[in-house]
């Protein structure tokens, strides 16, 4: 695991009006980990991911990728640096396939032109192919080859989220930001995406930043936490310590014996 710096948010802070959703925020997300923000509806967490993929430019503060500040770019240019995202609620296109709507991820980086794109040759040609490799290749890893051509508003909703990832990995991304990946699954979906989600981590390296209220997948799968409560961060840590913090098990984890980790960080990484 690496301990050089893909992300960091210094001091960022975001209001609308009188009223402040996230506050003073501080965090570093190194290098090729699982990273996970948790806290209660309302607390922020899907503020800072617009915030991170500049939907919200923050009101005080910085935000880098790669060393760089990304604070003031518009979503379409942090996409082309690298970070993708996933939904909370699914924002995919029902009437088209599965192949279509993966290859929209990769919409941003076609160079050839409207000339050439109309003719179809060239670079044209050449972009089309390298962008069908890309997907099928997607397509192969997250083991949707029978439903490829089927429109995605006739898949199950397991299956739809599982495009929705196909579609953010399909942008090759060295940051990704999943927006509850697990919300609304049964036991065996989550399964199956908590293990798509730890192979993207480990085969193509993509750091992840996750948001998700399923706390026994957040424990499992996470390298470090950030706890964040009426848009203030309260812990930071492995899983193991922020599990024992006094002010997060009685402000959002319960006993904790329901949140301790059945696979150690250690054990995962061996």
């Amino acid at each position: 695991m690496s301990n050089k710096i893909i992300a960091e948010l210094q001091n960022v802070t975001m209001r609308f009006g009188g009223i402040t959703a996230i506050s003073d925020i501080s965090f570093k997300v190194p290098r090729g980990v699982i990273f996970a923000l948790i806290g209660p509806n309302g607390a922020g967490k899907s503020t800072i991911f617009n915030c991170i993929n500049g939907i919200y430019k923050p009101t005080e503060g910085r935000i880098t990728f790669d060393g760089e500040s990304i604070t003031a770019l518009k979503p379409f240019k942090i996409a082309r640096k690298g970070i993708a995202r996933t939904f909370q609620n699914l924002a995919l296109f029902r009437n088209m396939s599965v192949l279509d709507n993966l290859l929209l991820g990769r919409n941003l980086f076609l160079k050839a032109g409207i000339i050439p794109g109309g003719l179809f040759y060239g670079k044209a040609l050449r972009e089309e192919l390298e962008n069908r490799r890309i997907v099928e290749e997607i397509i192969d890893f997250l083991e949707m080859e029978d439903v490829r051509k089927k429109l995605v508003g006739s898949l199950p909703f397991g299956i739809q989220r599982r495009v929705e990832l196909g579609r953010a990995l399909a942008m090759k991304p060295e940051l990704l930001l999943l927006d509850e990946p697990v919300s609304g699954m049964n036991a065996e979906e989550t399964e199956d995406m908590v293990r798509f989600i730890l192979d993207a981590n480990e085969e193509f390296g993509t750091t992840i930043l996750l948001v998700e209220h399923d706390m026994g997948v957040v424990m499992d799968i996470s390298d470090y936490l950030l706890v964040v409560n009426f848009g203030e961060k309260i812990a930071e840590g492995p899983p193991q310590e922020v599990a024992q913090n006094p002010k997060v098990v009685e402000a959002y984890l319960g006993q904790e014996s329901e949140v301790t980790p059945t696979v150690s960080v250690e054990d995962r990484h061996a």
